[in-house]
């Protein structure tokens, strides 16, 4: 019995017989290089394998050019690139409707999902949002967002990587977290940006 990943090919059909196979691939040359390889010496292991078990095979390789940030699995996108007719469609772009902070629910929502951040990085992004357009330094930051709550206070190369991370969850609105050379961190309000402040003030509201 055939495994469940096989695909066998009928050696016959109604219309003719099998004269050949396409096999789709989803591998970008990063992934590639990340194993130690690259596209070309895939594609030479290949066509070698092939000549080994069928001596005299013809091979024809074609390199998938998709359009940048394409949904979908690799291979899928790979096999609408090559104009695959049986490919599964493509899925319907993401819609941006921009980035809602509401600091009176303490929630954030991005492109009409909720963002899922912690309590200490929805602390930072409120703590430079109700600072907006001023630089403030990470030792501020770490003075009044730890105020020695914790056990050791954090360095400032620890409030680097909040803000990283703080970032990568931000997604395409990264960048309104600004890093200033030798300053420290910033809030750059975009048009695509709403800032709800509840009914009442926030403590660190100036």
């Amino acid at each position: 019995m055939p495994s469940p990943t096989a695909s066998p090919v009928p050696a016959e059909t109604a219309a003719g017989e099998a004269r050949g196979f396409a096999l789709y691939v989803g591998v970008d040359e990063q992934t590639a290089r990340a194993a130690g390889t690259d596209l070309a010496t895939v594609v030479d292991a290949l066509r070698r394998l092939t000549a080994e078990l069928v001596p005299g095979a013809q091979t024809y390789a074609a390199v998938a050019i998709a359009p940048a940030g394409a949904g979908g699995r690799d291979v899928d996108i790979v096999r609408r690139a090559l104009t695959d007719r049986t490919a599964p469609a493509a899925p319907a772009p993401k819609r941006r409707t921009g980035l809602t902070l509401d600091l009176g629910r303490k929630k954030l929502r991005i492109d009409g999902e909720t963002a899922p951040l912690t309590y200490r990085e929805f602390g930072l992004l409120q703590f430079l949002v109700l600072r907006e357009g001023r630089t403030v330094p990470r030792a501020e930051i770490i003075e009044h967002l730890w105020n020695g709550a914790d056990a050791e206070a954090p360095s400032e190369r620890t409030i680097d990587v909040h803000v990283r991370r703080l970032r990568a969850k931000l997604g395409e609105y990264g960048e309104i977290v600004r890093t200033v050379r030798g300053g420290g961190y910033r809030f750059d309000r975009h048009a695509d940006v709403v800032i709800r402040y509840g009914e009442t003030a926030s403590p660190d509201r100036f």
